[in-house]
């Protein structure tokens, strides 16, 4: 009777198995979805999202500094180390190396940003001395590179809100709990973001004639 029963017994003992393993997955995908396994990469990818267009536009406005160079140039007289301030400014952020490890590290992040600062304060004093300049400035050449930049400038000032936002929401979603547990099963951890701009840096030196 025992071993006619056995055969029947060992196939439901292996469908109660199989329906245990079920119940049991189902309870680990929603025990990860509830500790924030799934969010955090959803906020992960949206950082690194934020952080492409921060370098597009970084890109876009290195890309117009050759060409303000060589327009300026050719200005009579023109300042010659307003202008090379320019060019090394351009080339320190050039012989940079950045990609999306950058964002990771927060010691190469702010290299990146201070470099990128450092252009943006030697283009804000180039196009401050060029108002010295009415032959320069009534170029069309010059013109259109100075909407080109101050457009750029604008949209680099999205860009960075739009990053340090996107931080900002990783950073909670990885510190707070339940979602905490879910950061540390992915390995993600608390990351940096853009520094406050020092007062006063976003805007052009005051010359005075």
């Amino acid at each position: 009777m025992l071993r006619n029963d056995w055969p029947a017994y060992g196939w439901v003992g292996r469908i109660w198995v199989a329906c245990l393993g079920v119940l049991l997955f189902g309870a680990l995908g929603l025990g990860a979805t509830g500790c924030g396994y799934n969010e955090v990469i959803q906020k992960d990818e949206a950082v690194k999202g934020a952080w492409a267009e921060v370098e597009n536009q970084y890109q876009r406005r290195s890309d117009l500094v050759p060409n303000l160079v060589r327009v300026v140039q050719g200005a009579a007289n023109f300042e010659k180390e307003t202008l090379q301030a320019v060019v090394e400014a351009r080339s320190k952020v050039g012989s940079m190396r950045v990609d999306a490890s950058t964002i990771d590290d927060p010691k190469k992040l702010s290299e990146f940003e201070q470099a990128q600062n450092g252009l943006s304060s030697s283009l804000s004093r180039l196009l401050v001395v060029a108002e010295q300049y009415p032959t320069l400035k009534a170029t069309d050449a010059f013109r259109d590179l100075q909407v080109q930049l101050e457009g750029t400038e604008n949209r680099i000032a999205v860009a960075r809100r739009r990053f340090i936002e996107s931080v900002a929401a990783y950073n909670q979603t990885v510190l707070q709990f339940p979602s905490s547990i879910g950061a540390r099963m992915r390995g993600k951890t608390e990351r940096t973001t853009f520094a406050a701009t020092t007062p006063g840096a976003d805007k052009a030196p005051e010359v005075k004639f």
